[in-house]
Parts: C-alpha cells; sequence; structure tokens
C-alpha cells in the first residue's frame, strides 16, 4: 500500500471513529444506587507517648530515644501487635523575655493489631510509664476489600433494578448501559480515647483498657446512565 492509500484509508477510518462517537443517544437517564453493611471492627489502633523536660537537649534527646526503645521492647512479647516508633520532636522552651529556659520533648509510638486481647494488655502494661494519646478502632485493610467485593455485586444489581424500573415507566423494551461508576467509603466511630485524656501512673502494672471495637459502615455505591430504547 503506498504513502496516499494509506492516508486515505486512516481519513476513513478516522472518519467511521467520529461518526460512530456522534451517534446521537436519546432517552438517556442517570441513575445510582448503593449496598451498605455494618462490619466489626476488627483492627484496634493505639498511640502511647511520653513527654519531658530537660536543660540539655542531649540528655532530653537521649531519655526520650530510651523510653521509646524501652516500649518497643516490652511490645516484642507480643508477635500479635505490631510496633514502631512514630517519631521525636524536641524544641526549646523561651522566657517572657525571650531567653532559652530549657528544652521539652515528646516520643510516639503506635501499636496495631487484631489481637484486641494482646493490644489491650499492651496498652495497659506500657500505661505505667507512658500516656495513652488514643485507641481508635476500624476495619482490618483485608476484612474491607471482601465486604466491598461482595457489596459491588449488591450495588450492582440494585442499579439494574432500578433501570428496569425506569424501562417499564417509559415504556421502553430494553435499555443499554451507557457507563457505570463504582465507589467505596466507610464511616468509623470516634475513638475510644482521645489524647490527654490517660494520665501516666506510677504504678507497676495498670489494668488493660475495655476493648470493645464496635461497627463500621462499608458503602458501595453505583452511579451510571442507561440509554432506554
Amino acid at each position: 500500500m503506498n504513502k496516499l492509500a494509506r492516508i486515505v484509508t486512516l481519513a476513513l477510518l478516522t472518519g467511521s471513529v467520529f461518526a460512530a462517537e456522534m451517534v446521537p443517544q436519546y432517552n438517556l437517564v442517570s441513575l445510582q444506587a448503593e449496598a451498605r453493611r455494618a462490619v466489626t471492627n476488627d483492627l484496634a489502633s493505639a498511640s502511647l507517648y511520653v513527654e519531658y523536660n530537660d536543660a540539655n537537649a542531649g540528655a532530653l534527646s537521649d531519655k526520650l530515644n530510651r523510653s521509646a526503645a524501652e516500649a518497643l521492647k516490652t511490645a516484642k512479647a507480643y508477635a500479635s501487635v505490631k510496633a514502631a516508633a512514630n517519631g521525636n520532636s524536641v524544641y526549646p522552651i523561651y522566657s517572657s523575655k525571650n531567653r532559652l529556659e530549657g528544652w521539652r520533648g515528646r516520643a510516639e509510638i503506635r501499636l496495631e493489631s487484631t489481637d484486641f486481647k494482646a493490644i489491650g494488655e499492651l496498652v495497659g502494661k506500657l500505661q505505667a510509664n507512658m500516656q495513652l494519646g488514643g485507641i481508635q478502632f476500624t476495619v482490618a485493610p483485608a476484612t474491607r476489600e471482601r465486604v466491598e467485593t461482595e457489596l459491588m455485586d449488591e450495588a450492582i444489581q440494585a442499579f439494574r433494578s432500578r433501570a428496569d424500573v425506569v424501562k417499564k415507566s417509559v415504556g421502553g423494551k430494553s435499555y443499554k448501559l451507557v457507563n457505570l461508576n463504582l465507589n467505596t467509603s466507610s464511616s468509623y466511630p470516634q475513638p475510644m480515647y482521645k489524647a490527654g485524656t490517660m494520665r501516666t501512673m506510677a504504678v507497676a502494672d495498670v489494668a488493660p483498657p475495655p476493648m470493645e471495637g464496635g461497627d463500621s459502615e462499608v458503602v458501595v455505591g453505583v452511579s451510571g446512565s442507561v440509554e432506554v430504547q
């Protein structure tokens, strides 16, 4: 095929595509549907921290690092709990006359587990030397993905049912799906504890906090358009 023939062929094909795209659509209806389910929260996340003051920034950093390392060492005894340092911060303290008076620092660790009993015991043990910043319960990623997959089918079936109602209402014989969009969302309860509500206790052991995770709602929404024929 020579160059001119290829150009003509390409022009014809392009024209055909444009013509197909410009075919008018009638009786186009936009629809929405959703499926939702209450799911038991099976993942607990907790943050604990220490705060110290010191006249020497280096000494303060050392104290913070040692506290965080000791907490992580304690957490190693709980194989089902993931523990990680969540960052340290040190900042200066100035007097009213803008003179440096000392340093204040904070070290935080974060715990995560689907084993509520284990993480509860660990939190109680760490609270002997640390403050509890908060505990939050959510749906674990693997659980949420499984539920969303199940809800997708339910949401699409609900969308098709609405399309059937529209088709029947306007006297159509059938409908053609033009486009379809899926979106997911989850709503979680407020954290069980908020930062600052639990204070450090100077005792060897602290009773584990109650670990009732509650439920979250997982929602899959479907939106799209159909052309009634």
